[in-house]
């Protein structure tokens, strides 16, 4: 076995069983053979893009998609009061 295999075995019999599950998943993602990116995914990109391209590069302010929902940033406990909003230059 090759130094830096044993290595990496000797590593992996240290690890607690919540370690090794992790480990275990990096190392299947690592050596999936899938493809990692679809033509779908590509295509879907493009599109978001030329959406974007569109609208000048702007995107749509999350105080909007909040109020579609009846909702606003101050309904999450971790909004931080500190961090400027689209609305609130004031802020910033």
């Amino acid at each position: 076995m090759a130094p830096d295999k044993q290595h990496a075995h000797q590593l992996v019999e240290k690890l607690d069983s919540s370690q090794l599950d992790a480990v275990v998943r990096l190392l299947e993602v690592m050596v999936q053979d899938e493809e990692l990116v679809t033509g779908e995914d590509c295509r879907r990109l493009h599109e978001g893009q030329a959406w974007f391209d569109l609208r000048g590069g702007k995107g749509i302010p999350t105080e909007d998609v909040l109020a579609e929902f009846g909702l606003r940033p101050d309904d999450f406990p971790l909004h931080n009061a500190s961090i400027p909003t689209a609305r609130d230059p004031k802020k910033s």
